[in-house]
């Protein structure tokens, strides 16, 4: 959806709008597109021109253009999850090779639509399997390895699986509630803050070991500021209560620095066990009669 940003010198702007403009550091990229959403044209058309072919090409025409839509759609989740997995240090690959069915489905779907014109078998094989490379050359497959797995607790990694879907389920219910507010600096506000429980998201997500000392951040914390967004969202939009409107600025910037707080203090826990191992196993060295020689300062 489009969004009008204000600045210094728009009509509603003032000089402190650029100290409250969104942290782009979190920004993506949307991963659908256009190229996959045109995708979902083809059926269109080969339906319409099968009404003149009788009832069995307008039946063959039925089918590829549900195939077709179907493989349309599988790219569009495909997509999604090759997004999410890229966007995160660990992560499983996707269940499902969405992006692969989706390759398969459109060569299928061509076939179908080859038959009307061509009906054999050599010539629909033929543009089938052509257009299922081009869809693989285009889109790729999916990702077919877990990334950064290597000496995790799977079912400790599970466990944050479950409370990570949770989070990022609570942040976009309050990007929802806030739209109806219409407060564009409110938005604003609220993606701050996004980005900052984003950063505690993701260091629970690279060490599960955090999971215990921010699973109240990421459940409790994020419920009552969805609950606290949705009241405001509805009072805001009826009132226009400048009070209610300053209680939750407030309430975001409390947020924000209580989140970004657990993060570093998560950080400084890490490095500390990581200083305790080394120790242990500078100890373990001299024991074993291993010279170690000493650290020299830069």
């Amino acid at each position: 959806m489009a969004q009008r940003f204000g600045g210094k010198y728009s009509p509603d702007g003032t000089s402190g709008d650029t100290a409250e403009r969104p942290a782009f550091r979190g920004a993506t990229v949307d991963p659908i597109g256009a190229r996959s959403n045109l995708l979902f044209l083809p059926a269109i058309p080969m339906v319409f021109l099968a009404l003149n072919d009788g009832a069995f090409g307008l039946i063959i025409a039925l089918i590829s253009a549900a195939i077709l839509t179907l493989a349309a759609w599988l790219l569009r989740g495909g997509l999604l999850a090759e997004a999410a997995y890229h966007e995160r240090k660990i992560a499983k690959r996707p269940a499902i090779p969405r992006k692969l069915f989706s390759s398969v489905l459109t060569g299928v779907g061509i076939a179908f639509a080859a038959y009307r014109s061509e009906p054999g078998l050599v010539a629909p094989i033929l543009y089938g399997i052509a257009a299922g490379g081009l869809h693989i050359a285009a889109f790729g497959l999916d990702p077919m390895r877990d990334k950064g797995m290597e000496g995790i607790d799977t079912f400790q990694q599970d466990r944050v699986a479950r409370v990570v879907d949770e989070a990022d389920a609570y942040l976009a219910a309050m990007t929802d509630a806030l739209k109806r507010a219409q407060d564009r600096k409110m938005e604003v506000k609220l993606e701050t803050f996004k980005a900052v429980a984003r950063d505690l998201i993701r260091t629970v997500e690279e060490d599960p070991r955090d999971l215990t000392a921010a699973r109240k951040y990421l459940g409790v914390y994020l419920m009552g500021a969805r609950d606290a967004t949705v009241k405001f969202a509805d009072i805001y939009a009826r009132t226009q209560d400048p009070q209610a409107r300053a209680d939750y600025a407030a309430l975001l910037d409390d947020l924000g620095e209580n989140f970004s707080a657990r993060t570093r203090k998560l950080l400084i826990e890490d490095r500390s066990d990581l200083n305790i191992e080394i120790d242990v196993l500078r100890d373990r060295l001299q024991r074993e009669g291993v010279r170690i020689a000493p650290e020299q300062d830069t």
